[in-house]
């Protein structure tokens, strides 16, 4: 099912996925466009109806597999899956959207500028890129592919509700997704993200 007539979207597998925070059930989904292909994995737990509890996280293998202390996508990952639990369900929508869309690579780039003096912003300026490329037009295509109209989504990030509502899913709540600050290296980041990007933190 897909939201967009250009955006063609299929589930290509599903299995089951127990995981230290719960049992979960782990879907695959891709995304085409002409040439362009994404992938996104879901990781949902229970009842799916209407309000569920989601986040969308964009992959970040800095964070989320080495456990970098600059940013708190690991942190905000690993919230995220402890308050499904908690609840009982809801669901995990894992895009491949490495440093905020500008790719793995990229972002070691800009960590190198950031080394140099400038802030997570500048240094996506710097490469050419802008502060942010993520669109979450397949995020809302899974959403309506599991039937889902209705969310309350963890983020602090209010792009994420503009773009679902534009889809035609309602944010009936939005829940803050900040977890205890980890070390300071991710202090200026943080700043960053509430200054400059609009980002509903509380620092």
């Amino acid at each position: 099912m897909s939201t967009s007539s250009q955006l063609q979207v299929r589930k290509v597998a599903e299995a089951d996925f127990p995981t230290e925070y719960g049992h979960f059930r782990i879907h695959g989904f891709e995304g085409r466009r002409g040439a362009h292909r994404e992938e996104a994995v879901v990781l949902a737990m229970g009842d799916l109806s209407s309000p569920v509890l989601v986040r969308i996280h964009s992959q970040c293998l800095t964070g989320d597999v080495f456990h970098s202390l600059r940013c708190d996508c690991r942190a905000q990952l690993e919230l995220a899956l402890e308050t499904i639990a908690a609840e009982g369900r809801g669901m995990v929508i894992y895009e491949e959207k490495e440093g905020r869309g500008i790719g793995l690579l990229n972002k070691l780039r800009a960590y190198q500028l950031q080394d140099a003096g400038a802030d997570t912003v500048d240094a996506n300026e710097q490469l050419g890129f802008g502060a942010d490329l993520r669109e979450y037009e397949l995020p809302g295509a899974i959403l309506h592919h599991f039937s889902i109209s209705s969310v309350r989504l963890m983020t602090n990030n209010p792009e994420k509700i503009s773009a679902l509502e534009t889809v035609g899913v309602q944010v009936a709540e939005r829940v803050p997704c900040q977890p205890p600050a980890r070390a300071h290296h991710s202090n200026r980041y943080l700043k960053t993200k509430k200054k400059r990007m609009g980002h509903l933190l509380e620092l």
